[in-house]
C-alpha cells in the first residue's frame, strides 16, 4: 500500500519537527522544550532498534547490513559509508511516520529526526518544522564527547586505528551534511546555527515563538522616515539579518536614504523589536523602468517566520501604494506558489541586471 504525501501531512499535522545537522542542538533543544510545555518527545534514533527488530532485510536492506567489528565498519570509503547513512533513515522513514501518526493523533508530539528540506516540502507546514544547524567541520569530536553518544565514542575507539576511523567518520559526516547545511540556510525555513555564544534559552525562545508554543506580542506595521530613531534601528537590524545577499545594497540604501517621492521601508515591529522589512520602489534589480511600483526586500528574521508576517508587510505596503494612486504593484521572485499565496498573479518572466530570470508577479489592487 502506498500513501500519497499529503495524506500523510494531514496525519501530522500534530508533528513539530526538529531537525538539521549533527550537533544543532536537536537533542537539547527538543528536551528543553519537552519539559517547559509538557510535550512527548519521539527520537528517531532512539527507535532504530526496534524498528530494526521488524524490519526484512527484502524490504530495508540497509537497516540490516551486519558489520562484525568497527574496523568493517569504518573501514568502508566514504562514499559506501555516505550512501549506507542516507539509506538506513530512508528505510526507516516509513516505521518513524507510522509510530508519529499513531502517537500524534490526541496531543503534540516534538520529533527529533533527520528530514530533508525536500522531505519537509513533502509531509510538513514551514511552522512545524525548525532546522537547527552546526557548522559541518570537525563533527566527529562533538559528537563522541557528548554523554549520549558514548556507546558511538566507545565503538570508534575499539578500531585498530582510531584516528583513521575519526577521520572515516569525520569525511562522511562532512560530505553528507556539506549540502545539506547550505541547503538549509538557502530556504525559507526557520534555521537556528549553533554558535559558540549560542545559549539554551535564546535557541528554545526562537522554537516556542515558531511553533506558537508561546504568543507573540502583538505585531505593528509601521513606516519608517528618514533620520529617525527608527530608521537607526532598521539599520542595526539589517546589518545583522542573514540574507547576505542583498544586506549590503540594502544597507547603503538605508544610510544615504536613496528613496524619492512616494519609495519608502516599512517594518514589522513586535515587542518593540524589527522583525520583518520591505520596501516600495521605483525600480528594482531589472532594467524595466516602465515598470512599477515594486515591492522590494521583503525580508523576515527566522525566528519569527511562519506567522504570515510577509504577508501582513505586502499588505500594507499595497494599502499605501493604493493611497498613492496606484491600481497595481509589481513582485519579482525565482519562487512559484509563495506570492500566489498573497493575491499576485506570475505576468511573465524577466531578465535582471546579473543576466538571471526571474519571475514577475502582479496584484491589481482594485
Amino acid at each position: 500500500m502506498i500513501f500519497q504525501d499529503n495524506v500523510i501531512k494531514e496525519y501530522l499535522k500534530n508533528v513539530y519537527f526538529i531537525t538539521g545537522t549533527p550537533c544543532g542542538g536537536k537533542t537539547t533543544i527538543s528536551r528543553e522544550l519537552a519539559k517547559r510545555h509538557h510535550l512527548s518527545v519521539y527520537d528517531i534514533d532512539e527507535q532504530f532498534a526496534d524498528h530494526q527488530k521488524v524490519s526484512d532485510a527484502a524490504f530495508q536492506p540497509s537497516m540490516n547490513k551486519v558489520f562484525k567489528d568497527a574496523d568493517e565498519f569504518f573501514g568502508r570509503t566514504v562514499e559506501e559509508y555516505q550512501k549506507w547513512l542516507i539509506d538506513n533513515t530512508r528505510e526507516q522513514l516509513d516505521f518513524v511516520f507510522l509510530d508519529l501518526i499513531r502517537l500524534s493523533q490526541n496531543e503534540i508530539v516534538l520529533c527529533d529526526c533527520h528530514l530533508t528540506v525536500e522531505e519537509a516540502e513533502k509531509y510538513t507546514e514551514p511552522s512545524r518544522i525548525v532546522f537547527l544547524i552546526n557548522e559541518p567541520s570537525n563533527l566527529i569530536e562533538d559528537y563522541c564527547n557528548r554523554p549520549d553518544h558514548q556507546g558511538f565514542s566507545d565503538f570508534i575507539n575499539s578500531a585498530s586505528d582510531i584516528e583513521k576511523a575519526k577521520a572515516t567518520c569525520n569525511a562522511t559526516l562532512r560530505a553528507l551534511n556539506e549540502k545539506r547545511y547550505n541547503k538549509i540556510k538557502n530556504s525559507n525555513y526557520l534555521w537556528i546555527e549553533r554558535k559558540e555564544n549560542s545559549t539554551v534559552d535564546e535557541t528554545v525562545r526562537k522554537v516556542e515563538l515558531h511553533f506558537g508554543l508561546i504568543n507573540m506580542d502583538p505585531l505593528e506595521i509601521r513606516k519608517v522616515d528618514r533620520d529617525t530613531g527608527l530608521a537607526e534601528k532598521l539599520i542595526h537590524f539589517v546589518e545583522n539579518f542573514s540574507w547576505d545577499d542583498v544586506k549590503e545594497h540594502t544597507l547603503w540604501m538605508l544610510r544615504t536614504w536613496v528613496f524619492s517621492d512616494w519609495e519608502t521601508v516599512f517594518v514589522a515591529m513586535t515587542g518593540g523589536q524589527i522583525v520583518g522589512m520591505t520596501s516600495i520602489m521605483k525600480a528594482d534589480y531589472y532594467p524595466l523602468p516602465e515598470i512599477y511600483p515594486w515591492i522590494s526586500c521583503v525580508f523576515v528574521t527566522e525566528e519569527y517566520r511562519g506567522h504570515r508576517i510577509s504577508e501582513k508587510l505586502i499588505d500594507f505596503a499595497n494599502i499605501y501604494a493604493k493611497e498613492k494612486g496606484f491600481n497595481r504593484t509589481y513582485i519579482p521572485s525565482g519562487q512559484i506558489g509563495l506570492y500566489e499565496k498573497y493575491g499576485y498573479h506570475y505576468l511573465k518572466d524577466i531578465v535582471n541586471y546579473g543576466n538571471g530570470t526571474d519571475r514577475l508577479y502582479v496584484k491589481e489592487l482594485g
